[in-house]
């Protein structure tokens, strides 16, 4: 196999004879030479060629190398004597392998985020989508490392589910019958002659059976897609992502809290260090301080409050929100991002939030009013992992279930779990994409993804 471009760019110009395989990104033509810029995928920098008229078959040769055409390129590895190159390679010969007709949507101009994303299956042939998979295949190793060098089991958990974990109901129904004649009993929906025997949906988290696993394996994690029927076409959201889900068994909220700052901190620090010409990229031409930012995460001390104490903060501050703040509100993304940076100038770690806007698995505080959930904000974006301590009592989390209006034998193997053995135990969750976007710095989610799904939109 023939190196690539990026192993290529490392080596010393010693005058040797290589071959490389890669796309035309550019051509430029003078008099009786041509300078072809090529890119495989493998760096955002690409290689110069120099194709000299000697070259047999020269003239017709360059006129079929146009800006998309595939080429295997054999020459002479050497110094350049252009300022801003390091090494170019002087062609001896030159293999047309896929030739691009004139036609070729990707010529070199800027094409914006929008139409780019109507051609989802050629918009990795440019730089900034080719450094966002780049960055995300070293985020998808990074995490699986992390985990498991930090003794964590790895779990595949179910994609079509009977269970609601969030109890949002904004799930999609996975079903067998005839649409056009569905099987009715007393005016509802007969799921018994469906294929499973009961109602079904994929899933919108790992989480509930990964709790399964951690109260048999102590710390395990979950790495896979989930699906949220939200009809929403915002920069945020997603119909179909990923998921990194950890549950820790013997755990509390202030282990959670430790794994989740030193988790992002690992991640960050990683692609600052693996990813480097990349993040160059990203920050020059996308998002201008991007690395300074994660830099920044990195060497800081996350800090962790109460949603109490954070709201009446945001209240003091006499800020004109465009959505109002009071004690038992969500917390929008301009209040998250008001508190990380403008009153505390750093990561912040919000614990204690109001029972009736989180999920029915969380703990409950004394006060009967909070949950011991957590959410970590980070300048830039605000939350990026929402997580909790889990309810371990079999009474309360019981009556959960049904103030939350949910089936309580729907969840019978889920309470199980509080009945044999039952002990304290934590996790989060963060959307991978969520996590792609806000390392690279990309304005909107469904450009951090290969095919986006979203409402109305389902291309491919």
């Amino acid at each position: 196999m023939n190196p690539n471009i990026k192993q290529i760019l490392t080596q010393k110009p010693e005058s040797q004879s290589i071959s490389v395989n890669g796309w035309v990104r550019t051509k430029r033509e003078s008099k009786g030479i041509s300078f072809i810029e090529i890119n495989d995928g493998s760096t955002p920098k690409n290689l110069q060629v120099i194709v000299e008229e000697s070259l047999p078959e020269y003239n017709e040769t360059i006129k079929k190398l146009s800006t998309g055409a595939s080429v295997n390129i054999t020459g002479i590895l050497a110094q350049s004597l252009g300022s801003e190159q390091g090494l170019e390679l002087k062609a001896k010969s030159i293999q047309i392998i896929g030739e691009a007709p004139a036609d070729y949507i990707l010529q070199k101009k800027r094409h914006s985020f929008e139409f780019l994303r109507e051609i989802a299956h050629l918009r990795p042939r440019t730089n900034t989508f080719a450094s966002v998979f780049r960055v995300k295949s070293y985020l998808t190793c990074a995490i699986h490392s992390y985990f498991h060098d930090s003794g964590f089991t790895c779990i595949q958990t179910p994609i079509i589910t009977g269970s609601d974990c969030e109890g949002a109901g904004e799930m999609f129904r996975v079903t067998t019958l005839p649409l056009n004649n569905v099987p009715m009993s007393d005016g509802k929906v007969d799921f018994t002659k469906d294929f499973f025997g009961k109602e079904a949906s994929l899933t919108v988290s790992g989480q509930l059976a990964g709790e399964a696993y951690a109260t048999a394996l102590g710390n395990i994690y979950t790495f896979g897609p989930t699906f949220r029927a939200e009809n929403s076409n915002t920069s945020r959201h997603l119909a179909e992502f990923w998921m990194i889900e950890p549950e820790m068994s013997f755990c509390d909220i202030n282990g959670n809290m430790d794994i989740a700052e030193d988790f992002l901190k690992y991640l960050f620090k990683g692609v600052l260090e693996n990813c480097a010409d990349d993040m160059e990229f990203f920050d020059l031409r996308i998002s201008p301080g991007i690395i300074a930012n994660l830099e920044s995460i990195v060497n800081s001390k996350f800090v962790r409050t109460t949603y109490t104490e954070a709201l009446n903060k945001l209240i003091e501050s006499k800020e004109n929100f465009e959505f109002p703040v009071k004690w038992g509100c969500d917390l929008q993304s301009e209040h998250e991002r008001y508190l990380t940076e403008k009153i505390y100038s750093s990561p912040v770690i919000l614990t204690d939030y109001p029972k009736e806007i989180k999920a029915f698995y969380m703990k409950l505080n004394e006060d009967n009013k909070t949950v011991r959930a957590m959410d970590v904000l980070v300048p830039k974006l605000g939350e990026i992992i929402g997580g909790s301590q889990r309810e371990e009592n079999l009474e309360k989390l019981e009556k959960r279930i049904v103030e939350c209006g949910l089936q309580v034998s729907d969840y019978t193997w889920y309470l199980d779990l509080r009945k044999y053995g039952t002990v304290p135990h934590s996790g989060f969750g963060l959307g991978f994409e969520r996590l792609v976007q806000f390392v690279t710095g990309m304005q909107n989610i469904r450009d951090v993804i290969a095919f986006p799904r979203s409402a109305k939109c389902l291309n491919y």
